[in-house]
């Protein structure tokens, strides 16, 4: 035992042997918490505290497993088995099993999860005949849920006029009976959902008093990981089972407590001194994760907010590069940036794709770095999600899309032809697949000859059927001469996605939303991309090529190697050598959602605080200047955030403190000089150092930016440096279709023409005055 508590730092060292007594430990990012919590259980049963009166509250499995295993290493793993340790839910569950004849419950009571709750709650509307529209089963059961981890039994509601009021106003005033029935219909079911398993460990210990001395007795020593996650109800329960003897140990950090949306408590750590008496509190504040540039930039950030605890996070790491910024024209570029960048650090520095990680504030902005990393041949993984191609909204506007191209697509045509509802059910589709075999014919031919076939269809329902074929032909009409972009815009309108989606505002239903304008995006983007390609024209039938290329490299090949992409709520705990934190923009991040008062702004600092210091060595921030936004190019402004870190831990990539986005195009000196000491001095956006631009200076400093030739206007002169250069088997790099070779050149100035075969995607034959390559060799 005496080795591994010689392997801490004295920090970590006095909370380990602190044995009795109420204590916090405020643990900084990468201060060795979990090693602290392990030892400090090992170093309790070492001094004969048993096993079984140790309880170790995470929020997990994960978590719980590591730990475990790490003890199982210093006391055996037998003795290891005896500790009550895992998350709240499964900690309480068991308590509950063993109990549930008090509450009226079987032992072998079922657990509801998401899906469950739902279909009841949709069962339940529809047989009090209540409007779906306007009671969204989805949306009553978040409802309810915070009533639970609130303390709001059915009781409570019914006796509180201003709850009731609140749900009248938003035209729900029969919330109240849902909730009641949903209840009693869980209860006859001898059925339990996840916030039961907390609720009903309240009612347990607070109407049953000699189960809670029962269990206070149990658990005479209870240690608690992530406090400052903890909502109201599990705080609840901690307080309850450790009132007795006091012997209760919280981990936390304040500055990571992100998740206020899950009704998690951030004055839950602030007030734990308040709570009990002669609280001793313990500071771990020495980071072993990151460089000082990332360590010291991070407490820049989060010292701006106010309501915090005191504690100064410091590391001896080396230095360490200085955080990059890079500001990208678009979100396509930004892509572009962060997956060539990652190809370069692999190239230069021998390092592998699970070294790398991009974090982003919400899941649609994992489209634009998907398809670059995807350009790139860079592998990656998706986490706490599908790939992008892969969400449910995305294939069902592609089905549509697919439809348009190949009516006979039979895959695509099941999938869409009820969705959104439209009277077709699951019979008539079945009729229409039993014809289709016996005719030898497509689903969409047997619909376009409805009339002449007798499937036993009523009047209704052929119409339904015809109506969907024409909406189909005029998708094809439209098709014939409008690009990919217009095409889909109009899909996903016309069909009735969007509206349908727009009816379920939960927080799933907005993201759904946000994906699907993402979608267009992409299209948006790749049409303007396939202009400089000879013959292309962004076409629909070239988006579904390029997609199907793109979900076919997108298959998991078993391949542990991977970029790491994932929101940066998922992120917290991880951590990685390369982090990218992008869409570093105002109303994205900060979200526009979250910045209606101090305490939602203070959370989304907090969240940029984790994500910054889940690097280790380096830190990219990046941002766009402009975004898509169904389809319209709209300005973005650099999120304040990057403008709070002091401006000695930034690098700014390219020159950013003078590269604004207007060019002056007359020359600077027919206005005679500037006396500069009569200019009052401002700081750019960004957090940049002001700099004047001198004749002194070398003239690369106010180069005007290279404009895109228009029609056909003499090549730009960068083009025909290219022409001398440029010969078959000369191989090149491209910003979107990556690494090719060129076949063979033709044409002369304007008109000149390369047909590169390219590593992905296939040969393509590209216009060089508009083309962006970089000849490697």
């Amino acid at each position: 035992m005496q080795k591994y508590i010689d392997q801490l730092n004295e920090a970590q060292r006095e909370p380990v042997l602190q044995k009795d007594g109420p204590m916090i430990i405020i643990a900084g990012a990468g201060s060795g918490k979990t090693r602290v919590l392990t030892i400090r259980i090992a170093y309790l049963m070492a001094q004969g505290v048993d096993a079984f009166n140790i309880l170790a509250l995470t929020f997990t499995n994960k978590a719980a497993k590591e730990m475990k295993k790490r003890i199982s290493d210093i006391v055996g793993s037998s003795e290891a088995k005896n500790l009550w340790m895992g998350t709240f839910h499964s900690v309480f569950a068991r308590i509950l099993r063993s109990e549930a004849d008090k509450l009226g419950y079987p032992s072998n009571f079922t657990i509801y999860d998401t899906q469950d709750s739902v279909r009841l709650i949709s069962a339940i509307i529809k047989e009090m005949q209540l409007d779906r529209d306007v009671y969204k089963p989805k949306q009553v059961l978040g409802r309810i849920s915070s009533y639970k981890n609130s303390l709001i039994t059915v009781k409570a509601y019914f006796n509180n006029p201003e709850l009731q009021e609140a749900d009248a106003m938003s035209k729900k005033p029969r919330l109240g009976e849902i909730y009641q029935n949903y209840v009693e219909r869980c209860f006859k079911a001898g059925a339990m959902d996840f916030d039961d398993l907390l609720l009903k460990t309240n009612e347990l210990l607070n109407r049953f008093p000699d189960v809670l001395a029962k269990y206070q007795d149990r658990f005479r020593y209870i240690l608690v990981d992530e406090y400052q996650d903890t909502n109201h109800s599990q705080y609840l329960i901690v307080r309850a089972l450790s009132d007795r003897f006091q012997n209760i140990c919280v981990v936390g950090d304040d500055a990571q407590s992100i998740y206020a949306f899950r009704g998690a408590n951030i004055n839950n750590i602030l007030n734990f001194q308040k709570d009990y008496d002669n609280v001793k509190t313990f500071r771990l504040e020495q980071n072993y994760r990151s460089t000082k540039n990332i360590v010291e930039a991070a407490n820049t950030i989060i010292d701006k907010n106010k309501t915090k605890l005191d504690k100064i996070v410091w590391t001896a790491n080396d230095f360490g590069p200085k955080i990059k910024v890079h500001r990208s024209m678009t979100d396509a570029e930004e892509g572009r940036f962060v997956a060539s960048t990652i190809w370069d650090e692999k190239m230069n520095k021998q390092m592998i794709n699970g070294q790398f990680a991009i974090l982003y504030r919400t899941n649609a902005q994992s489209r634009a770095m998907e398809d670059a990393l995807r350009k790139r041949d860079i592998p990656y993984r998706i986490y706490g999600g599908l790939s992008f191609y892969q969400r449910k909204e995305i294939k069902d506007v592609l089905c549509y899309l697919r439809l348009v191209i190949n009516p006979k697509d039979e895959e695509a045509l099941i999938r869409v032809i009820n969705y959104p509802a439209r009277g077709i059910g699951d019979t008539t589709v079945e009729k229409l697949t039993v014809a289709a075999n016996h005719y030898k014919r497509s689903i969409f031919e047997v619909m376009q000859n409805i009339d002449k076939i007798d499937l036993k269809l009523n009047g209704p329902t052929k119409q339904r059927l015809q109506d969907f074929v024409t909406m189909i032909q005029s998708f094809q009409v439209i098709n014939e001469n409008q690009d990919a972009f217009i095409m889909a815009d109009h899909v996903a309108k016309k069909t009735g996605l969007v509206q349908e989606l727009k009816k379920d505002a939960t927080p799933e239903g907005i993201q759904r939303i946000e994906n699907i304008e993402e979608l267009l995006n992409g299209i948006k983007d790749f049409t303007e991309g396939q202009k400089e390609v000879d013959g292309a024209r962004g076409a629909l039938s070239e988006f579904l090529e390029d997609v199907a290329l793109a979900t076919d490299l997108d298959k998991d090949t078993g391949d542990d190697d991977r970029v790491a992409l994932m929101t940066i709520h998922l992120a917290k705990g991880l951590e990685f050598p390369y982090v990218f934190i992008v869409g570093m923009e105002e109303d994205l991040f900060p979200s526009a959602m979250s910045m209606s008062t101090r305490s939602e702004l203070e959370e989304e600092r907090r969240l940029f605080y984790v994500a910054l210091t889940r690097a280790e060595h380096q830190a990219y921030l990046t941002y766009a200047q402009s975004r898509y936004r169904w389809g319209k190019l709209t300005d973005s402004e650099p999120s304040r955030f990057i403008n709070e870190i002091d401006s000695q831990y930034i690098e700014y990539l390219s020159g950013e403190e003078t590269n604004y986005r207007y060019k002056p195009m007359i020359d600077a000196d027919i206005f005679g000089d500037v006396d500069k000491s009569k200019l009052r001095l401002s700081k750019p956006v960004g957090g940049a150092p002001p700099k004047y631009v001198t004749d002194n200076e070398p003239k690369s400093n106010l180069s005007v930016r290279k404009l895109k030739p228009m029609g056909n206007a003499p090549a730009a002169a960068g083009a025909n440096l290219f022409d001398g250069n440029l010969t078959a088997g000369s191989t090149v790099m491209h910003e979107r279709f990556g690494k090719g070779q060129i076949v063979s050149l033709e044409g002369v100035g304007a008109d000149r023409k390369a047909e590169i075969k390219f590593e992905v995607g296939g040969i393509k034959k590209l216009l060089l005055r508009f083309a962006k390559l970089d000849i490697i060799n």
